[in-house]
């Protein structure tokens, strides 16, 4: 039995690793940092020229700016997402020619 767990632990280890590998080697340097769903740096960022942009598109009356605004921060709402990588591999494309 103990030899169970110790296979288990290695799979858990060797998933981490893969998944997020700055976060493994950290870990491993005892100084951890935090893990790769929460690190939302680029979407505050995009978050905030979305922002910029509604509000220049709402001052200055015009409506392709405010259009660019809102498509910008529903790609930084997106980017808030810590599942998203694992969602866009759920469905796979449809095969047309299957025998």
């Amino acid at each position: 039995m103990p030899g169970s767990d110790d296979q288990r632990l290695s799979e858990i280890e060797s998933r981490l690793h893969r998944d997020d590998p700055r976060f493994s080697h950290a870990l491993d340097a005892g100084r951890p940092c935090r893990p790769r769903e929460y690190r939302h740096l680029r979407a505050w960022l995009l978050l905030a020229a979305a922002l910029a942009v509604l509000g220049s598109g709402v001052v200055l009356d015009h409506g392709l700016l405010i259009a660019s605004g809102l498509v910008l921060a529903g790609m930084a709402g997106e980017l808030f997402d810590p599942h998203r990588r694992r969602r866009a591999n759920r469905h796979p494309p449809p095969r047309f020619w299957t025998r």
